[in-house]
């Protein structure tokens, strides 16, 4: 039998920091091939951070094939931020190529370039510019962060929010099923029925889906804790609404 049971806090922890790993090629010629593997999440700059302080100092390029990069959040930026400081500070051409998948569509939202988001085309001149600058001319102050900028910060941290509520609804699902089942076990109701009584009584009991959904599991085991008396009540208001009056069975207490 195959144990289901979740990793030691250790575990969990040490498979965190190996969230983001990055394989470097150094070639003759002193280009640098990184390629990292796995997710731009808490954690990835500083392994970014540590794997550039490694590179030899005569490299004159700086490569990452950005492929096997399945997932990104807000913490990509800090990447990215890395990314572009060690360029500007070092001798180094940094280029970020090869998205695809999520991170990509992050790059899209945010309004980056998704063949390099470390590319920094000049922006046009104005129309009454004059064609050629004049000699001497002093060079242009640096600007303070633009509008847009705020506004692709504003929307990625909006997708990341999004992907946070779909991974916990992702790791909800099994408990919701198998409440689902009870439910549909008890009062011979259909899935939908089911849905619409968890969702009915998590309004009621002003409780978490997820939470009723494991109270409704608990309860069913052998020897299992009834659900709280709210949610007990909300659930056999909830069958009696969906499925009809008479219908509350054990799983609604």
């Amino acid at each position: 039998m195959i144990s289901t049971a979740a990793p030691p806090l250790a575990r969990r922890l040490s498979a965190l920091a190996r969230t983001l790993t990055i394989g470097v090629r150094i070639r003759p010629d002193g280009r640098a091939r990184l390629a990292p593997r796995g997710e731009l999440v808490h954690g990835c700059a500083d392994t970014l951070t540590a794997t550039l302080a490694r590179l030899p100092s005569g490299t004159g390029r700086v490569e990452l094939d950005m492929a096997e990069v399945t997932f990104m959040d807000s913490a990509g930026l800090e990447f990215l931020d890395v990314l572009d400081a060690f360029g500007r500070t070092t001798p180094a051409r940094v280029t970020a190529t090869g998205w695809t998948g999520q991170p990509r569509r992050v790059l899209e939202l945010a309004g980056l370039d998704t063949a390099d988001p470390l590319s920094h085309p000049a922006a046009p001149p104005p129309a009454d510019a004059p064609a050629t600058p004049a000699p001497h001319a002093p060079a242009p102050l640096a600007l303070a962060p633009s509008a847009v900028a705020v506004e692709r910060t504003e929307r990625l941290l909006e997708l990341e929010q999004e992907v946070e509520q779909l991974r916990h609804a992702l790791d909800s699902r099994p408990v919701i099923d198998q409440a689902r089942g009870i439910l549909m076990a008890a009062h011979a109701c259909s899935p939908r029925q089911a849905w619409d009584i968890l969702r009915e009584a998590s309004q009621r009991s002003n409780t978490k889906l997820r939470t009723v959904a494991a109270a409704v599991t608990a309860g069913a085991q052998p020897d299992g804790p009834a659900p709280a008396e709210e949610i007990r009540t909300a659930l056999r208001t909830a069958v009696e609404l969906t499925v009809g009056t008479g219908a509350a069975g054990p799983a609604a207490g």
